[in-house]
């Protein structure tokens, strides 16, 4: 991109005590068995998927390379390129200590929450696939072990018609027949013919009888072949989203999705526990600060980070420890690569709350093909014991999908 990070001027780290560099620590102990590696470079390529899926790539001396991703969006190449000098010369298994480096080196630009932190889960996850490739150990081995084999998949599922229960109905039956899923997510914040005001977040009772219709047309299709979720997008107020999951509570609904927007922490508590209908939140949360509030003040019914932009596979992690004090299960949110699908599995597999990962680009013809690897068979992802995260990028699929004017990596 033509600019020169190296040489920025850094005003935080003139102040800041915390300076976690390798050399500042003092962290100089030579490591036997090839693990004295240290990180040449980062280097990222936005690739026009679904979504532009900004993916990750760090180099070693030792000629190891690791893939992540970050969660898409404008300016996180450009906070990865800035966040490379911070890492250059250090060694990659030191994993924990070089996130917490970045979120410290970046906190004057934002690493609380939003871009930043998505850009540190890029540069997280490529660590994760680089240290099990160094140590020759599955990413899960890093995080504790296996709880399963496999992870289940649910599909985030959508019909030209999706305002239409009958269609929807028939999408859900398809995808399970057809396509072997037995876990699906439907939309609910689509056009019922009854809005008045899209700015209000208020749902009339048309609205309201149209999306329970939705629930009630694909719940009854499906039956017990599969759990089903609904999604509202933030998008509804208090009392509408209240008055929708109590119209849905007779129904077989898995959960119910952000029904209200995610900054007012004491309206989504009210809303909650309001309803025996499962309330699912958590992907416009960041790190586990800001998710420990919803499960500790019970908040929500099933936690849903998105791991490449949460914080990554570790943050990831903790987010899931603090939610099993509480019994509350963890449902991944992703809109991801096959990269950053296979890191939120490989953490599924290494946790006991772990219910599904999302799949969102099953009408995306090449996903699959960004990578050498199946990833995603029979509704299910099985856990690689490959190193890493057990997949290999096909850089001939990155380049041809490559987001206008990217530069394609170099070669590992």
């Amino acid at each position: 991109m033509g600019r020169n990070y190296e040489s920025l001027h850094d005003p935080n780290a003139e102040y800041t005590m915390r300076e976690l560099s390798a050399e500042t620590m003092g962290v100089e102990a030579k490591r036997g068995g090839g693990r004295d590696v240290e990180i040449t470079d980062v280097q990222c390529t936005m690739v026009d998927g679904n979504f532009p899926w900004t993916l990750v790539r760090v180099y070693t001396d030792a000629g190891i390379v690791g893939t992540g991703e970050a969660y898409w969006g404008a300016g996180v190449p450009e906070l990865i390129e800035r966040m490379t000098p911070f890492v250059v010369g250090e060694n990659p298994l030191d994993i924990d200590r070089l996130y917490e480096h970045l979120i410290q080196k970046m906190s004057g630009e934002g690493s609380i929450e939003g871009v930043t932190v998505t850009a540190i889960s890029g540069i997280e996850i490529a660590l994760h696939d680089l240290a099990g490739k160094i140590l020759e150990i599955p990413a899960y081995q890093l995080l504790g072990g296996k709880y399963r084999d496999e992870m289940r998949v649910y599909c985030d599922c959508h019909t030209e018609e999706e305002a239409d229960p009958e269609a929807c109905a028939d999408e859900a039956e398809r995808v399970v027949d057809e396509l072997g899923y037995d876990a699906l997510k439907f939309d609910l914040d689509v056009p019922s013919g009854y809005e008045k005001d899209r700015a209000n977040r208020h749902l009339r009772p048309g609205e309201v009888r149209h999306k329970a219709e939705i629930v009630e047309k694909v719940t009854e299709r499906v039956k017990d072949r599969a759990d089903v979720a609904f999604d509202c997008h933030w998008t509804f107020s208090a009392n509408s989203a209240q008055r929708l999951a109590a119209e849905i509570e007779e129904y077989d609904v898995w959960w119910l999705e952000d029904p209200v927007p995610p900054e007012n922490l004491e309206v989504q508590e009210e809303v909650t526990k309001s309803t025996t209908t499962p309330i699912t939140v958590g992907e416009n949360r960041y790190r586990v600060t800001e998710e420990r509030r919803l499960i500790e003040n019970q908040a929500v019914d099933i936690i849903a980070p998105d791991l490449p932009k949460v914080g990554g596979m570790r943050e990831t992690r903790k987010i899931a420890d603090v939610a099993n004090q509480y019994y509350v299960p963890v449902a991944m949110h992703n809109v991801s690569s096959p990269i950053a699908t296979m890191a939120s599995a490989q953490v599924g597999a290494a946790i006991p709350n772990s219910l599904a990962v999302e799949y969102h680009s099953y009408e995306l013809g090449w996903w699959s093909d960004l990578v050498e690897e199946t990833v995603i068979e029979g509704g299910s992802i099985e856990i690689p014991e490959e190193p890493g995260l057990g997949l290999t990028l096909d850089i001939d699929t990155v380049e041809e999908h490559m987001v206008d004017g990217e530069t394609l990596f170099d070669e590992s």
